[in-house]
């Protein structure tokens, strides 16, 4: 085990939407959105989200979502790989098995915020973790829920977790 490395950590961050929640949130919601994020670590070279299918892994960019709309570096930490491999076997037995993934309470950023913080310290940005009360919060999010409850985000061209470290 490295117990002297220092491994970078970063904040992937994709607008699902593809620009339409900025062109439509206002006239739909009555308030402006940027996107409809879909954030991942990157870590260990590796992406790590949370989707349907559970924690998963891939290639940093090797999601059918392409490269991220933004990057934001979470700095470096020091926790040995090894023992984030045991976190995150640990989370995919508990708390982030896939039939845990709901769209607005516990989804891809509540999982990137909790291996982030576990990582560096550091908690993801607000405008992505306000981002479900926020649409909520508006008689057209009310409206719309019943049907966004049941929909799941997986991005295609990902490794289930027990594929993650596996290159």
């Amino acid at each position: 085990m490295d117990v002297d490395s220092s491994y970078n950590v970063k904040l992937y961050i994709y607008d699902i939407s593809k620009g339409l929640a900025r062109q439509l949130s206002a006239m739909m919601l009555g308030r402006q959105l940027e996107g409809i994020w879909h954030t991942s670590i990157v870590a260990y070279g590796e992406e790590l989200f949370f989707g349907g299918g559970g924690i998963s892994s891939c290639h940093p960019g090797g999601t059918l979502l392409g490269m991220p709309d933004s990057i934001v570096d979470l700095g470096n930490t020091e926790v040995p790989r090894d023992l984030f491999l045991e976190y995150l076997s640990s989370l995919s037995e508990s708390v982030y098995r896939p039939e845990k993934y709901h769209l607005f309470e516990h989804n891809c950023n509540n999982f990137s915020c909790e291996v982030a913080q576990f990582l560096t310290g550091a908690k993801i940005p607000s405008y992505i973790t306000d981002l479900p009360s926020e649409v909520l919060a508006t008689p057209f999010g009310q409206a719309l829920r019943p049907l966004l409850d049941s929909v799941t985000i997986t991005p295609p061209g990902s490794n289930g977790i027990n594929g993650f470290g596996q290159k």
